[in-house]
């Protein structure tokens, strides 16, 4: 793998995982939509005021709106579904394991919407990777009986498939953006979403303490611009496919995560589920060297134009 491949994969599993912590920083702090509200406001000045400083320039309208559907689509949808599946009490575990079929659904449509091959052995490695995200999750799977409704099983459902529409849109776009274009663009529009949903459910004020805006700090800078940012370049540099067998490992980084900043030690099943993930997602991701062989038609297609080539001396 190249190192540029590799420093994007591994962005992007260090990433993506710390917003799960940013979201748990958050909620201890203020409700899911309020935090979700101010992340995304918080991220569409920054960015956007970076973005008309440094790299202001004239974007086609076409690329505008594939891009804000594409925000729509892998912010508001996937992380809403997930964090309003949690707040109506499904388990985190239950919501991360639904949410972790997504490689297998990126991998049974590449091919048939963007004409990605997946080969047997990375089917091979999904399944297995799923599997070890399955060990890492029992902990919640078997936790006991949950007060959430049946229907809000359906949330992380819809949350992975919105981020799987979103990862379809971006390969087929036909105006695409740079990852520092379309971010921006991307986290205004999931702010306007989110406070809407906000000021809906009369959560908008934030709450005084300075822990609440260090969670928005986190979310921001680790989760929106990191997270993401890693996530468009390595749809670009892995496919969706390769991409999407990367997100087995976030569950495990996750727990890996929870340790350092809260002392959540992970049992033996979790460890066990982290190194079959990792099995996995070496197997779905890591390509082998092709071995070219001779050509033995251009050799042996050359070789009467060697004899050619060398003058019959004519006997005396």
């Amino acid at each position: 793998m190249p190192v540029s491949a590799a420093v994007t994969s591994i962005g992007l599993v260090v990433m993506w995982s710390s917003g799960f912590i940013g979201a748990e920083l958050g909620t201890r702090e203020a409700p899911a939509d309020t935090l979700l509200m101010w992340r995304f406001l918080a991220a569409a000045a920054i960015l956007g005021g970076a973005w008309a400083l440094f790299r202001r320039r004239r974007l086609r309208p076409r690329a505008l709106a594939e891009q804000a559907a594409i925000g729509a689509l892998s912010q508001g949808g996937y992380l809403g579904g997930i964090v309003w599946a949690v707040g109506l009490g499904v388990p985190s575990g239950t919501a991360a394991l639904i949410a972790a079929l997504q490689p297998l659904a990126a991998g049974a449509l590449a091919g048939r919407l963007l004409g990605e091959t997946v080969s047997p052995r990375q089917w091979a490695g999904l399944a297995i990777g799923l599997g070890g995200v399955a060990l890492v999750v029992q902990g919640d799977l078997s936790a006991g009986p949950t007060t959430a409704p049946a229907w809000a099983y359906g949330l992380p459902f819809a949350a992975m498939a919105a981020l799987l529409a979103a990862s379809f849109l971006e390969r087929r776009a036909r105006a695409p953006l740079a990852p520092v274009d379309a971010i921006p663009l991307h986290c205004l529009v999931s702010a306007v979403l989110f406070t809407g949903v906000a000021l809906a459910g009369g959560h908008a004020a934030p709450p005084a303490g300075g822990g609440f805006w260090a969670a928005v700090a986190w979310t921001v800078l680790l989760s929106t611009v990191g997270g993401y940012g890693f996530y468009w370049l390595s749809l670009r540099r892995n496919g969706v496919t390769g991409t999407s067998a990367l997100i087995y490992l976030t569950p495990p980084t996750t727990l890996v995560w929870a340790y350092a900043m809260f002392g959540d030690a992970p049992g033996w099943t979790a460890l066990a589920g982290m190194a079959v993930c990792v099995i996995g997602v070496t197997a779905a991701t890591v390509r082998r060297p092709v071995r070219r062989r001779p050509d033995r038609s251009a050799r042996l297609a050359e070789e009467p134009v060697r004899a050619r080539a060398v003058p019959r001396v004519p006997a005396e």
